[in-house]
């Protein structure tokens, strides 16, 4: 075979080659390409840039728009891959997938007859009775709990991605058992809904409220439900709530009880602490507003002159949260020995004297 038809043979395998238009290099669509000819002018369709256009009127044919959204394995909506690689769905207590029925009509519409719709209703009842299986009780709760979530992104308009995310976070924490006590699964399901949102980076002031506004517990319980997932499933790469809880609780008290001189020290040494206590969990199920009056007082307690009394602070951050001084002794007092366990003392300069920039 000559050189020539080699090369021939060549191109005509290719499902595309590249072409100069302009001075812009595109790549030729083929077969079995959707569209090799344009619709207006019967010209040559050409690509560039995931954009298909025609070569001779500018038509734009077809734009391939990139999806940078989470993907299914991302979303944990891939079943085991050693078995099966069909989809599952996160909002679903045993991750199936089926339909909602709320009508008495089959699956084209048709009006059921009574006897139909009593064996359904029986139907529907065993199912019920046998879809849980063991921890019958606990998996009844998530099962709420995903429909809460469901709710609470459907009432705010949030995307599909971010309501499965809520719905994972969710699955793990009730996993890690992090429901019981005070923080009740309505509060999670709240929690880890502000946690995607907050994940998602959308741009939406006071999602907080937005988030406590649909959810079934009071928006305190719902920042603090937030937080002990962040703090004991180790979710570090999502943005904390209320970032500025230092400083809130600093403008709480009056305007004389910390010197100009050392508020600044004061409010460095909090945030350091502050962090301390995410990394080390303290108090996780605990309003993070507490956490900062009670990391305010730790680090009057560290520095050498004493401005702040207990009850001082229990009682200004209770015009924003309610408190107690049995709080804020409690964990005041683990934020003072998880400093000492980082840094090997309770000396305050430690963190003070270094520069602002290079506290991390």
């Amino acid at each position: 075979m000559s050189s020539t038809n080699a090369s021939e043979k060549t191109v005509s395998d290719e499902q595309y080659s590249t072409t100069k238009l302009d001075g812009l290099e595109a790549t030729v669509e083929r077969e079995p390409a959707a569209r090799s000819a344009c619709p207006e002018c019967e010209g040559r369709v050409v690509t560039h840039d995931e954009e298909s256009f025609c070569a001779d009127c500018g038509l734009v044919v077809a734009a391939e728009l990139v999806d940078r959204s989470p993907t299914l394995t991302d979303l944990g909506m891939v079943g085991d891959a050693d078995q099966s690689i069909e989809t599952v769905d996160p909002l679903r207590a045993n991750k199936g997938l089926h339909t909602k029925i709320t009508k008495r009509t089959d699956g084209h519409g048709n009006p059921l007859s009574n006897k139909q719709w009593k064996k359904f209703q029986r139907l529907r009842k065993w199912h019920k009775r046998y879809q849980f299986g063991e921890g019958r009780k606990r998996t009844k709760r998530l099962n709420e709990g995903l429909r809460d979530i469901e709710m609470v992104g459907g009432n705010l308009g949030l995307p599909g991605h971010v309501v499965k995310t809520a719905a994972r976070y969710l699955r793990r924490a009730s996993e890690a058992r992090l429901a019981g006590g005070r923080m009740a699964w309505e509060a999670l399901a709240g929690g880890a809904m502000l946690l995607a949102a907050r994940a998602s980076r959308i741009e939406r002031e006071e999602i907080d409220v937005d988030v406590a506004t649909y959810t079934k517990a009071p928006q305190e319980r719902v920042c603090a439900a937030a937080r002990k997932i962040r703090c004991e499933l180790g979710v570090d790469t999502v943005p904390v709530t209320r970032p500025n809880a230092v400083m809130t609780v600093v403008d709480a008290l009056d305007d004389d009880a910390i010197p100009g001189s050392a508020a600044v020290r004061m409010w460095r040494l909090a945030q350091h602490l502050m962090k301390l206590g995410d990394q080390e969990s303290v108090g996780p199920g605990t309003s993070r507003l507490t956490i900062a009056a009670a990391a305010l007082y730790g680090a009057d307690r560290l520095t050498p002159q004493k401005h702040l009394t207990q009850g001082q602070v229990a009682a200004a951050t209770s015009t924003v949260v309610p408190t107690s001084t049995s709080r804020i002794s409690r964990y005041n007092c683990e934020l003072v020995d998880a400093y000492e366990a980082r840094h090997g003392t309770k000396d305050a300069g430690v963190i003070l004297d270094q520069e602002p920039d290079t506290l991390h």
